[in-house]
């Protein structure tokens, strides 16, 4: 009687962990494609990569870059927890693929100059959206440099602008 009862225990603990580590596998996969996610974006924008129609990573080459640059912008942040008003100042650099059929129709600098106010309005509304603590910590930057990119390229329907740069930040 004690051996059926031990063989008992011994089935529903291996039933227990089966369910616990299907779980586990679960959780871990979607963990871990999020991580790769997290990766991949980051290689893009480090090597200043875009893809193709195709899907294909394409790298582009600084003698096919050009840069527009809209500088001495100062933007209001939103209130700091404790309810202080902050300001951001700041140039952005639009970089550009100079291959890109985008930037045969937008790219020339009489077309981006035509379109600066709705560029500076996309960058007021996602800066503007941010507190100041939020921006200067951890990735507030790089998340508001990915949003302005993704804005731009939806404006355009097009993705000749492959990344936006900061310069000059400073905060108040």
């Amino acid at each position: 009687m004690k051996k059926n009862i031990l063989s008992i225990l011994i089935l529903a603990l291996l039933i227990v962990n089966i369910v616990l580590t299907s779980i586990m596998m679960f959780s871990v996969v979607g963990a871990s494609k999020k991580t790769t996610q997290l990766v991949t974006d980051i290689a893009s924008v480090l090597k200043l990569e875009i893809r193709g129609e195709d899907g294909e990573v394409i790298t582009v080459p600084m003698d096919q870059t050009d840069v527009y640059n809209i500088t001495d912008l100062t933007i209001e942040l939103q209130p700091s927890d404790d309810g202080s008003s902050h300001w951001c100042l700041l140039g952005v650099a639009f970089s550009m693929n100079m291959e890109d059929k985008g930037y045969k129709s937008f790219g020339s600098a009489e077309s981006m100059d035509a379109k600066k106010s709705l560029l500076t309005e996309v960058i007021f509304e996602v800066i503007g959206g941010y507190k100041m603590d939020e921006l200067k910590g951890g990735n507030g930057e790089e998340e508001a440099k990915a949003e302005i990119l993704r804005r731009v390229q939806s404006m355009y329907d097009s993705q000749f602008i492959f990344r936006v740069s900061f310069s000059d930040i400073k905060y108040q």
